[in-house]
């Protein structure tokens, strides 16, 4: 039997167990009330455990997960790697082994990995749409080399105005961006000037991290199968944009403090704080995916104690003025077509330390290909989820900026 009859034969009977629990979902539900559906997801689970999938032997069933995983390279037949996910407690338990985090695979598979660092060598290639009339901001990773396509969903945004100051809300469902949502996860504020910004992470980014002082803490509501729980306000990153008080239409000019990140994770051997885990909390939102289940979030901090050391600080890479174009450019590498304010490369700034090729890397680049398409290319030490927060912030209005 080739890997990919395995592959269909499971989902194929996994999907027929998801049916049955669906409909015995429905009507535990009208016998038992609201305590029915944990009830029912245990017993789905029971479900799964007994299949003939769960029973391979275990160096056989390790064999075929790797190589579906080393198979399945990118998206869209990336999902298989996320259904051999799902099956069961033994193939769950493999897969987390398997699969490795982006830094090291430079591949995007598991929710989770959006909060991950990019990878070390080259980077992710992707890019947001931008819809004026919702205020809404989606960003996609590319499936082909193209600047744009159909892409892969990876993260959405929504834009709240208040009086003092504006918020970006960073969501993992682009369906489902409303007050409460389980699938919130962090967000971008900014000051009344546009000047200033702050990127939060609605979980703990390492051990030890404290979250801020905020009268707008988020609860989570999570479908009536768990307790509404807050979502804290821990700040990762800190931007600035430098004011112009002379009115010139020169390129902007930003620093972006990596509350998180040590300085040394741009050194050779530098490590990063990296997420392993969602919270238990936000794990209703992926009920099919239970390699997400877990009693508590679990964070990869070797370098913990840096965190009280110096933080990594990015500035904006100087453009170049052009005399034979009259303008400011910037070598994007083919990925910015189109000239704009909002373009930008980030490198490591020389506060961290003396300059050398580390610190000439791009680690976050973002331009414009569209009326309202731009793309976003990020790299270690920073993560899908900070790129886009930064990214963000160069959509805002900056009265004094301008």
């Amino acid at each position: 039997m080739s890997f990919r009859s395995l592959i269909q034969d499971m989902k194929d009977e996994f999907g027929n167990i998801s049916r049955h629990g669906l409909r015995s979902s429905r009507s535990h539900r009208t016998a038992a009330g609201p305590g029915a559906p944990r009830v029912v997801s245990v017993g789905l689970a029971d479900a799964l455990e007994g299949t003939c999938w769960a029973q391979l032997p275990p160096e056989l069933l390790r064999e075929v997960l790797v190589r579906i995983d080393d198979s399945q390279g990118c998206w869209p037949s990336r999902r298989d790697v996320v259904a051999c996910a799902g099956v069961c407690r033994a193939w769950r338990g493999i897969m987390k082994e398997v699969v490795r985090v982006p830094e090291a695979s430079a591949k995007l598979t598991f929710p989770i990995s959006l909060k991950q660092p990019g990878p070390k060598d080259g980077t992710l290639k992707c890019f947001i749409r931008r819809n004026r009339t919702t205020q809404t901001y989606y960003l996609y990773i590319g499936l082909t080399e193209a600047l744009a396509d159909d892409g892969k969903f990876l993260l959405a945004a929504r834009k709240c105005r208040k009086p003092t100051y504006t918020d970006y809300l960073i969501y993992l469902d682009m369906g489902d961006m409303s007050k409460g949502s389980s699938t919130y996860i962090g967000k971008l504020r900014s000051n009344f000037l546009g000047t200033k910004f702050t990127v939060y992470d609605a979980h703990p980014p390492y051990d030890g991290a404290v979250v801020s002082k905020s009268r707008s803490a988020r609860v989570i509501g999570l479908n009536q199968v768990s307790p509404r729980v807050p979502a804290g306000n821990y700040p990762v990153s800190h931007i600035s944009y430098e004011l112009n008080v002379l009115g010139s239409r020169g390129p902007r000019r930003m620093n972006c403090v990596m509350s998180s990140i040590p300085a040394s994770a741009v050194e050779e051997g530098g490590k990063a704080p990296t997420q392993t885990e969602f919270p238990l909390g936000n794990l209703d939102s992926f009920p099919s995916i239970p390699f997400f289940r877990s009693k508590s979030a679990r964070i990869d901090s070797a370098p913990a104690q840096a965190q009280d050391k110096e933080k990594l600080v990015l500035k904006n890479k100087s453009p170049r003025w052009h005399e034979q174009l009259q303008c400011w450019c910037l070598n994007f590498r083919g990925r910015v077509t189109v000239a704009s304010v909002k373009n930008f490369q980030l490198v490591a700034s020389d506060e961290n330390g003396a300059a050398g090729q580390e610190h000439d890397k791009v680690i976050l680049q973002f331009g414009k290909i569209g009326k309202d398409l731009f793309t976003m290319d990020y790299r270690y030490p920073i993560s899908a989820f900070q790129s886009f927060a930064i990214c963000l912030s160069s959509f805002d209005t900056k009265i004094a900026c301008e």
